[in-house]
């Protein structure tokens, strides 16, 4: 019982904290970007290894996979990139997101034709993911303020909707309990 009420506060610390976290990216987020320079350089290297491990394990199931391998190994220069100079990182943020939104875009393009090829259903769908991505890191390029705002907003959003599901999780647990 004793552990249950501890589970119970580790979720309500938790979402108050990321809700917290999220609020501060939405007021401030051309600052978060000081922040994020460590972080996204490890959620970058962890996708580039997560790609490359995904292309060895499954590479022969699908085609266009190549695409999927050679998108791991440049995130994965990308982030070394970004770990290694994250004073630079941060200035630059806009235009590193920007390429590697760009090379995304264009590896799914590339995959859906893939796809189509084989006959597969929804290959449309990942040739307008491919597109937008591409527009969007373009437009990083040529506002690289507004693509700082933009990743900031978008780590408040996703610290918000956490925030939310670790609230969700301590009231299930307190609803549970009764």
């Amino acid at each position: 019982m004793k552990n249950n009420w501890f589970t119970r506060m580790l979720w309500l610390i938790s979402g108050v904290l990321m809700i917290a976290a999220g609020i501060f990216c939405f007021i401030y987020p051309i600052g978060t970007l000081w922040y994020l320079a460590f972080m996204i350089g490890v959620v970058m290297l962890l996708s580039g290894i997560l790609d490359i491990v995904m292309y060895a394990r499954m590479g022969y199931l699908f085609p266009g996979s190549g695409w999927i391998l050679a998108d791991g190994i440049l995130t994965i220069i990308l982030a070394l990139f970004v770990l290694g100079n994250q004073y630079i990182t941060a200035v630059n943020l806009p235009f590193v997101f920007g390429i590697w939104v760009i090379f995304s875009g264009i590896t799914r393009l590339m995959n859906s034709t893939e796809i189509r090829r084989a006959g597969a259903q929804g290959w449309g769908w990942m040739i307008a993911h491919g597109i937008l991505d591409i527009l969007f890191g373009m437009f990083c390029f040529i506002k690289p303020a507004v693509g700082s705002i933009a990743i900031g907003i978008l780590v408040g959003i996703s610290f918000l909707l956490q925030g939310v599901f670790s609230l969700f999780q301590w009231w299930f647990q307190i609803w549970r309990k009764k």
